[in-house]
């Protein structure tokens, strides 16, 4: 250990040792009380770290110098940024792709390069710890948690994304934080309202979801998250968290993975760990098991009380206690926390949403579109003829159509929503007849890409009878929503932009007006017709 980190040691009380263990969270958007209330409960328990929540960069940043006058020891200060600030800021600074469509690019220097653009903007913003990225292998389209939060289905594939973005955030000196070990794809519970199980042999959790977690442990990664989760192949212990079994987190993580950077606990207000371990019992049992740094305790001031008394009680070993106490100062020092220093609120916004960053968030788009099938409508489109321009699942024009209509001469852009009426459709399928080339956008316009979308029976129908027109399909949402399609697979032109958003829509229209050749595969296997793999290069 370092001088100062044993400087810093022993100077703080044994009740501040443990605070140093906690993490709250902390967002600029829920008004003067609440943000007064949080830096009450971080001056006066002297507590480790904070997690950021939704408020834009600049307040975020002065909340961040606030608190940190407010302790002797400097916050670590986290967040889960899996696609950049954009994911607790998304008004203000920029959104990466989400990590499903990353896992369609055929170029991993492209995730390194985002990785790296990313670290910079957490430096500038004070920030710390990514928890990111997300190695769980997502092959249960069923699942409400992960999903498209993930690389895809494969193995490799999501192992060689994790490294590449893992590999260019801590070159640019930030902590990452994997997660959620030892594998959350293959569930079909949210741990955040209860706890889901998995019932794998501990052969194939070896062989499958902990792959990417030893590989990339192996390659110096700084963190790992532990999951809200019950397998019985790793400890037979009755509706015991992951997160609270120190025969995973001990046994498996650290001793048998070697495993020795910060261990961090899954949220530990999640219903998944807090359902049969209440009132506390659950932070307790969180550092019993190995873990260094509890993230959202319901009430640190009671888990700091229960953890001290469980010292005294011997149900928890001091030196350990002591030891990931070190650990956390090893990693303030790390991250030049013994020079702290304000943040610069000068030109923020501008730092963070550099020209740079946003030229690669456009290539990143580029290099994910897929196009599943083509046939020759795609190279045959003639500028000059009828061209409808057909937007579902949305009420507005979206930024699709607006680049397109730059480039056709005879267009007309139709609107239909998710919840479309009988004379709407049949209205628009009688215009379209006096068409001569259609291009179909469908739109998901939840702030979460769910895997079904949320189109009524009518708008599905009409979408089976578009697919067997001469026509162009583009699929602005989560892909595994192509199986809740019956019928689109008749299509004769398909591609996949995988979310909707303005870099997917551009590089989209990119593909349609030849700028730009696709190149992605699809990451994950939707239906017998759509499979991990697919997609065909140029056009």
């Amino acid at each position: 250990m370092h001088p100062w980190v044993d400087s810093v040691f022993n100077k703080l009380t044994a009740r501040e040792r443990v605070a140093q263990l906690f993490l709250i969270r902390a967002q600029s958007n829920l008004g003067q009380r609440y943000i007064d209330s949080i830096g009450n409960i971080i001056a006066k328990e002297q507590l480790g770290g904070i997690v950021l929540f939704q408020g834009g960069p600049v307040s975020q940043a002065r909340l961040n110098n606030q608190y940190q006058q407010l302790v002797k020891v400097p916050l670590l200060v986290a967040i889960d940024g899996e696609w950049g600030l954009g994911m607790r800021m998304p008004d203000s600074s920029i959104s990466y792709p989400y990590q499903m469509t990353l896992g369609a690019i055929q170029d991993d220097d492209l995730i390194y390069r985002m990785g790296h653009e990313i670290a910079k903007d957490f430096k500038r913003m004070g920030l710390h710890i990514n928890f990111a990225p997300v190695v769980d292998i997502n092959n249960n389209p069923r699942n409400p948690v992960i999903n498209y939060r993930s690389f895809g289905e494969n193995k490799e594939n999501v192992t060689r994304k994790g490294m590449a973005y893992m590999r260019g955030m801590m070159d640019e000196g930030i902590i990452i934080s994997l997660k959620h070990f030892p594998g959350h794809g293959d569930t079909d519970v949210d741990s955040h309202y209860d706890l889901p199980q998995l019932t794998f042999t501990r052969e194939r959790l070896d062989s499958l979801e902990m792959l990417p977690f030893r590989t990339l442990i192996n390659a110096g990664a700084s963190g790992v998250m532990v999951a809200h989760m019950n397998i019985p192949a790793l400890d037979n212990t009755p509706n015991l968290p992951s997160s609270l079994s120190k025969k995973i987190v001990s046994g498996i993580l650290k001793d048998e993975l070697g495993f020795k950077g910060l261990v961090f606990t899954d949220a530990m207000d999640m219903n998944g760990v807090v359902k049969y371990f209440r009132n506390g019992e659950a932070d307790v049992r969180a550092l019993m098991a190995g873990n260094d740094l509890l993230e959202l305790s319901q009430n640190s001031t009671r888990a700091i009380n229960m953890v001290l008394k469980a010292i005294s009680d011997k149900r928890l070993a001091q030196k350990e206690i002591d030891f990931s106490v070190k650990k956390v100062l090893a990693a303030k020092y790390w991250l030049h926390l013994d020079q702290q220093k304000p943040i610069n609120l000068s030109m923020l916004s501008s730092d963070i949403n550099r020209s740079t960053a946003k030229v690669l968030n456009q290539q990143l788009a580029n290099a994910a579109i897929t196009l599943l099938k083509s046939d020759s409508m795609l190279n045959a489109l003639n500028f000059s003829k009828n061209t409808a321009i057909v937007a579902i699942g949305t009420e507005q024009v979206s930024e699709f159509q607006k680049i397109l209509n730059k480039h056709f001469d005879n267009k007309l852009d139709f609107l239909l929503s998710a919840q479309a009426s009988a004379d709407d459709v049949v209205h628009v399928a009688n215009e379209l007849k006096s068409y001569e080339q259609i291009i179909i956008a469908l739109f998901d316009n939840r702030s979460k890409p769910q895997s079904i979308l949320n189109y009524n029976a009518t708008v599905r129908l009409f979408i089976n009878e578009l697919a067997n027109r001469p026509s162009i399909f583009c699929l602005f949402a989560n892909p595994y929503t192509l199986a809740g399609l019956p019928g689109i697979e008749t299509a004769k032109t398909i591609l996949i932009g995988y979310q909707n958003n303005p870099v997917m829509q551009k590089a989209a229209a990119n593909v349609i007006l030849k700028q730009i050749s696709p190149s992605g595969k699809l990451p994950v296997t939707i239906n017998s017709y759509f499979r991990y793999g697919d997609g065909k290069t140029g056009r």
